[in-house]
């Protein structure tokens, strides 16, 4: 049953991944990019996590796992604070330029 709800996880964390690529590509400005990418590869990431934790079966690294994921949500939010601070202080709103 770990198996299982190892490999839907894996495979919503795809599934997220690609939301964020599309967004990435899709999307019309700079902050709605950053949007997209830090909310869907931030949960992608999470549900990767959980399902790679639940397949390795041990305690030690799963928490190793999980740990890896709340840096990444750390650097990511300051990585994208910082971009969107820089281009506003540049003069880019984030209207399409």
């Amino acid at each position: 049953m770990p198996d299982v709800l190892a490999l839907v996880s894996i495979a919503l964390a795809i599934v997220f991944y690609a939301a964020g690529s599309i967004g990435l590509l899709r999307l019309p400005d700079l902050l709605s990019r950053l949007h997209a990418l830090t909310k869907a590869d931030n949960l992608g990431l999470g549900l990767l996590a959980t399902g790679v934790a639940l397949l390795a079966g041990d305690l030690v690294i799963g928490i190793k796992v999980l740990l890896v994921w709340v840096l990444v949500l750390a650097a990511s939010a300051s990585s994208s604070h910082l971009i969107a601070r820089y281009s506003m202080q540049a003069g880019n709103r984030g209207h399409g330029e």
